[in-house]
């Protein structure tokens, strides 16, 4: 145990960049990148992690503050269940939350270190009127011990997956099937928010090590046969897509946004036609419905041509149908085209999607622009290019905002860490642990992301989620501008309605942004064809 600690202590105060700490300190990377092309273009800023003094030989780490912010979203404090709101400030740090009471324990950099006890003063006393007398300090003596346990037990854990994690990183599958063993005792499935998405990156990371374990001779990230998308499987992942809809914010947020903005730039249009790029669903369009039915002027013809991946065709048709019954009780007529074939440039064109003249077309895309990004920026831009050349009225963007496409393994494995830790954090608060449909959701819709980040590399990696600010300098390249959402009333309606906190709004250059305790996962934004002669 001395050598792992010896292994996961770093500096604090130095850093690099990833791209230098992997070439410095895996050799084994540098052989195979010498006899191969890299597996990535490197288009992104690069991330910087924490690194060791100049004469140590371990490979860089995470910062402790890092991770102690890590484990401290999964930490629940209130060991009996119930949650005082105003005893805590939002987004504090764990070393923080003393509400001028408590002396604040400070985390040292060996997270196996003793950590000195609390000091208790008389005016502790007060802090609950179940306290009477010294007998209270006694009663808080376990709490405050189990809660010192839960966090070293918590960092000990973190520090395990990255060591998993660096160790993949390299091609050490020794080293890693080593790391893996340790790590299953600590985590599960049904246990709090931190076992349960350290089970789901544990087993991201078992399927990346049967992957390196099957590299051929020529050192080559081989992948097994494609993902499954059984109807089964697809059954599944619909299901937990709804139940995400309705236990959280996020997919709701969305829709929310997208329609928002469409509705805005549709007053005063008679004639709508919505492409709605690989459309899995119409749980988006009663809401936006239902307002385009109450405007002043009078419901417009509305148009959707869902293009879907060829699978469940009759689904959807039957779902369209039932969207039309609607729309027609509304007022509205509504004429619904599904296209059968995967979103290309060659299909986005006026012929293949049957545009006519008098229409404002909006294109639609929730979640799907990021399976373009890939391994270089090629596909992305012929896709941006070519709805630009059917110059829509609007193109809508929601997309989950993170990092997870970096150039390199571990740093993408840190973003994307990070991410879900939060939304399962935001899990906890919102449903209880052995709920079968918070289960459902974190085991095949998360665990099938993360699982995908982690373990997949070449086209059979899809989850290639971005930042906002890497989605605006692609959209601008391509010849967009953004027009500023005006939904943030809206919004904040919307999250009242789910009756937690802890979820956060925020605006960043015209782009909507939801998050958990000040960290965004999702981004919503509107574009529309920049005109340089406007400009």
């Amino acid at each position: 145990m001395e050598g792992m600690n010896d292994w996961l202590s770093f500096s604090m105060h130095e850093s690099l960049n990833h791209d230098l700490a992997i070439r410095r300190f895996c050799p084994a990377r540098m052989e195979l990148e010498q006899g191969e092309e890299c597996w990535e273009e490197i288009t992104f800023s690069e991330i910087e992690l924490l690194s060791p003094d100049d004469d140590s030989t371990s490979p860089p780490h995470m910062a402790d503050s890092e991770v102690d912010e890590l484990v401290d979203s999964f930490i629940n404090l209130d060991q009996d269940g119930e949650k005082d709101d105003k005893s805590f400030k939002k987004n504090q740090d764990f070393n923080h939350l003393q509400d001028d009471h408590i002396e604040a324990f400070s985390m040292v950099n060996d997270v196996f270190q003793d950590v000195p006890k609390m000091n208790v003063g008389s005016d502790e006393l007060e802090m609950s009127s179940s306290f009477e007398g010294l007998e209270a300090v006694s009663d808080m003596e376990p709490r405050v011990e189990e809660m010192i346990q839960g966090v070293d037990q918590g960092l000990h854990l973190v520090h395990l997956l990255l060591a998993c994690a660096e160790a993949l990183g390299c091609r050490d599958t020794r080293l890693a099937e080593t790391m893996l063993s340790q790590i299953w005792p600590s985590v599960s499935p049904w246990g709090d928010s931190l076992q349960r998405v350290s089970y789901c990156f544990a087993m991201g990371l078992k399927s990346r090590l049967s992957h390196l374990n099957n590299v051929n001779a020529h050192g080559t990230f081989t992948i097994g046969g494609a993902m499954d998308r059984s109807l089964i499987v697809r059954a599944e992942k619909m299901e937990a897509f709804q139940l995400l809809h309705q236990a959280t914010p996020y997919i709701a947020f969305g829709f929310m946004a997208a329609n928002e903005a469409i509705c805005q730039a549709a007053q005063e249009k008679d004639s709508l036609h919505i492409i709605d790029l690989g459309m899995e669903h119409a749980l988006q369009w009663p809401s936006l419905m239902r307002t385009l039915a109450s405007r002043p002027e009078g419901p417009p013809k509305l148009r959707i041509t869902g293009l879907i991946d060829g699978h469940n065709l009759l689904e959807h048709e039957a779902s369209m149908k039932e969207l039309a019954e609607e729309a027609s009780s509304l007022g509205i007529r509504l004429e619904f085209n599904l296209v059968s074939e995967p979103v290309s440039p060659s299909l986005l064109t006026t012929e293949n999607l049957s545009l006519r003249e008098g229409e404002a077309l909006f294109v639609n895309s929730i979640m799907h622009l990021h399976k373009f990004v890939k391994e270089s920026r090629g596909s992305l831009k012929a896709i941006l290019q070519a709805i630009k050349n059917l110059n829509p009225t609007l193109l809508t963007v929601v997309e989950q905002d993170a990092n997870h496409n970096g150039p390199f393994f571990l740093g993408r494995f840190i973003e994307s860490l990070h991410y879900y830790s939060a939304i399962f954090d935001s899990l906890e608060a919102s449903l209880p642990r052995n709920s079968p449909q918070r289960i459902k959701m974190e085991k095949v819709q998360f665990s099938t992301e993360i699982c995908n980040i982690i373990a997949y590399e070449g086209s059979n990696r899809i989850e290639r989620h971005e930042r906002a600010d890497q989605w605006r300098r692609q959209l601008s390249r391509a010849g967009f501008q953004v027009m500023g959402l005006k939904c943030m009333s809206q919004a904040r309606m919307m999250l009242s309605v789910y009756g937690i906190d802890g979820y956060t709004l925020a605006t960043e250059k015209g782009c909507l942004l939801l998050g958990w305790k000040g960290r965004p996962i999702m981004l919503a934004s509107a574009w529309q064809v920049h005109n340089l002669s406007s400009s």
